[in-house]
């Protein structure tokens, strides 16, 4: 399961979390390096829509500074396409390519569970220009 709620495998979008009778457990640590791969970026939302195959799924076609790309997203239950487009996100930008439901996606969304919310990650300082890498 990914952070943006999709599931590669399918259309399961049921939110992965660790937990036993005490509470959340933090996952296997990892080594900075292992970090470092990742490519953290602003991305501005172009446009997005529903994925025609799947309930779950938004089509969000993202600018991220030198590049335009889609991604595929399990947040339609969460977002409306016109509450996203123009909406700054943080996404991972090197993840390597996955075919869900017949469509590419290139790249992931950040978002967090709050209860039943879905909420997405979003810089808050306007002056975070499209392509900013994050560290």
């Amino acid at each position: 399961m990914s952070a943006s709620g999709y599931d590669p495998e399918g259309e399961d979008e049921t939110t992965s979390e660790l937990l036993f009778e005490n509470g959340p457990v933090m996952a296997e640590p990892i080594q900075y390096e292992d970090f470092a791969k990742i490519e953290l970026r602003v991305a501005k939302i172009l446009d997005a829509r529903p994925h025609p195959n799947a309930d779950k799924l938004l089509l969000l076609q993202i600018d991220v500074g030198d590049e335009q790309k889609q991604i595929v997203a399990g947040i339609r239950a969460h977002y409306t396409p016109e509450q996203l487009v123009g909406k700054s996100i943080v996404v991972v930008n090197n993840l390597a390519p996955a075919m869900l439901r017949g469509e590419t996606s290139n790249g992931m969304l950040l978002a967090a569970t709050s209860g039943e919310k879905v909420v997405l990650l979003t810089p808050d300082d306007p002056e975070c220009v499209t392509g900013a890498k994050i560290k």
